[in-house]
């Protein structure tokens, strides 16, 4: 007998909330998003003064920040200029709030 695997699908939403929820899943992340959020313009300084890691460890965390699209970045040698990516830090915004909003309608009573 041969066995079929199901496939589930994931709407549009679901996988960019994915993507998003996987890029804060490290604390390193999230201080640089927070650091990011706290400039009143774009950030071309050295991380690796405010953080202190290696510079390879900041940039891999830099890369995952940017695949997930919520920040942006610039390179104008011999720095590079970050961002908050304003408009996708808004929809993942949204479909959070969204998500949890939706969240509290369960009824159940398993506390």
């Amino acid at each position: 007998m041969r066995r079929t695997l199901s496939v589930v699908e994931y709407s549009g939403e679901e996988e960019v909330m994915a993507a998003v929820a996987k890029a804060l899943s490290h604390p390193v992340r999230l201080k640089i998003l927070k650091l990011l959020a706290s400039q009143t313009c774009c950030f071309t300084g050295e991380l690796t003064e405010l953080i202190p890691m290696a510079q390879s460890t900041i940039s891999q965390h830099l890369k995952a920040l940017l695949e997930a699209g919520l920040i942006r970045g610039e390179i104008n040698p011999p720095k590079v200029k970050y961002c908050i990516n304003k408009e996708n830090w808004l929809k993942a915004s949204t479909l959070f709030a969204r998500f949890f909003i939706s969240s509290k309608k369960c009824h159940c009573d398993c506390g």
